[in-house]
């Protein structure tokens, strides 16, 4: 019989009868994709090299060469703190007027299941 892997709920919460939620599976596992994306170097005390610093990129130009900066980051990152778990598949950056969009399209190493996560930022 597998073993259900489990992690805190990603973001953060406390379910009503004051007990952490926890979550596994796809669930877990896109949560540590966010992770990786939101948390900017520097940001962890005992893991100052963790993340790859997505928001830290708003306040940089919208335009092509910020989009290959942002697929080398975020795919090197991926590759840096998850490759156990996935393999990436791609990085694709978009613009849609002010904002940004990325989409990682990855599979997990567990089941060969192809997935993806999509994130809009302005």
């Amino acid at each position: 019989m597998a073993t259900r892997r489990l992690s805190f709920g990603f973001p953060f919460t406390v379910d009503p009868g004051g007990r952490v939620e926890a979550s596994g599976g796809d669930e877990m596992l896109r949560g540590k994709i966010l992770q990786v994306l939101f948390t900017a170097p520097g940001e962890r005390l005992h893991r100052p090299d963790f993340g790859c610093g997505l928001f830290n990129l708003v306040f940089e130009p919208n335009d092509a060469v910020l989009a290959a900066a942002t697929e080398f980051t975020v795919n090197q990152a991926l590759l840096r703190w998850l490759s156990e778990e996935i393999v990436v598949d791609g990085v694709a950056i978009r613009h849609e007027g002010e904002s940004v969009i990325v989409e990682i399209a990855y599979t997990r190493r567990a089941d060969r299941q192809s997935q993806a996560v999509r994130v809009r930022f302005r």
